[in-house]
C-alpha cells in the first residue's frame, strides 16, 4: 500500500458506498488493478468504510437523535423509529454473522464480484419495471411502514454477496413494495449507519492483527477521502434520483463487469 493507492481507494469507497454499484466490489476490483492485495489491504478496505459511515451520520444526525427522543430545535417530527431500523438491519446482520466465514473465503474474488454486479443489475431493472406498474405507497422515508422496512431488510440480505450492492438491494426491495426510489434511498442510507457499524466493527475485530503502526498514514488518507467524497456523493445521488431511474446504474454495472472480464480476467 502507498499513499496514492490509499487516496484512490478512499475515492472509490466514497463514491461507491451509497450508490447502487457495490463499493465492496469496486474496492476488490480496484485493488486488483492497483496490485494491492493481502490481508492488510482487506482490513484497510473495511476501515475506510467507517469514513463513509461518518458521512451518513453527519447527513442524518437529527434523525439519529430523534430515534432516542431527542428533538433538535426547528427539526420536524420524524416518524421513523428504532423498530423500523431494527426490521431493516436484523435480517442482513444475521445472515452476515452466520455466513461470515463462507463470504470471506469464497465470495471475495474478482469473479464472484462480477457475477454480483450483473445479477444485482438485473434485479434493479426488474424492480424498476415492477415499480412502474405498482402504486407508490411511501413517497418519503417517514411514510415507510414496519412491513415495508422488514421487506427492505430481507432484500438487504442479498448484499452479503460482494458486488450485489447493499444500496442496490435495499432500493430494489423498496421499489418492489411500493416505496418511491428516493424514499428507499433515504431509508437505505439511514439504516446503513448501524448496519455498517456492526458489520465493519465485527470485521475489524477479526482482522486487527494484520495492522501495524506503519499503516496509520495510509488508513488516515483513505478514511478522510472516503468521508468527504461520500458526503457529496449522497447529497448528489438523492437529487439525481428525482430524475433518473436505477436502470442507468444497472447498465453501468453491466459495462463495468464486461470491461473487467475482458481486461482483468
Amino acid at each position: 500500500m502507498d499513499y496514492i493507492s490509499a487516496l484512490i481507494m478512499g475515492l472509490v469507497e466514497g463514491l461507491a458506498e451509497f450508490l447502487p454499484i457495490s463499493s465492496t466490489g469496486h474496492l476488490i476490483l480496484t485493488g486488483e488493478l492497483l496490485g494491492v492485495t493481502g490481508e492488510a489491504v482487506k482490513t484497510f478496505e473495511i476501515f475506510i468504510q467507517l469514513g463513509a459511515i461518518l458521512a451518513a451520520t453527519v447527513l442524518y444526525w437529527k434523525r439519529i437523535l430523534g430515534l432516542f427522543g431527542i428533538r433538535v430545535a426547528n427539526a420536524p417530527v420524524y416518524k421513523i423509529n428504532l423498530l423500523h431500523v431494527l426490521l431493516g438491519i436484523v435480517p442482513a446482520l444475521t445472515a452476515g454473522f452466520l455466513l461470515h466465514g463462507f463470504i470471506k473465503e469464497v465470495l471475495f474474488s474478482p469473479e464472484t464480484v462480477l457475477i454480483g454486479l450483473v445479477v444485482g443489475g438485473v434485479l434493479m431493472i426488474v424492480a424498476e419495471k415492477f415499480a412502474d406498474r405498482r402504486e407508490i405507497k411511501a413517497h418519503t422515508i417517514d411514510e415507510i411502514t414496519y412491513l415495508q422496512a422488514l421487506q427492505i431488510g430481507l432484500f438487504q440480505m442479498l448484499a452479503v454477496w460482494p458486488g450485489f450492492s447493499r444500496s442496490g438491494s435495499t432500493m430494489s426491495g423498496g421499489l418492489f413494495f411500493g416505496v418511491h426510489r428516493k424514499a428507499a434511498a433515504d431509508f437505505s442510507f439511514f439504516i446503513a449507519i448501524p448496519m455498517m457499524v456492526g458489520a465493519t466493527g465485527y470485521d475489524l475485530l477479526k482482522s486487527w492483527q494484520y495492522l501495524s503502526t506503519d499503516d496509520i498514514g495510509y488508513f488516515a488518507v483513505g478514511f478522510i477521502t472516503a468521508f468527504v467524497v461520500a458526503l457529496f456523493a449522497m447529497v448528489g445521488f438523492l437529487k439525481l434520483l428525482e430524475r433518473v431511474k436505477l436502470t442507468w446504474f444497472a447498465i453501468y454495472r453491466f459495462v463495468l463487469a464486461a470491461l473487467f472480464w475482458l481486461f482483468l480476467l
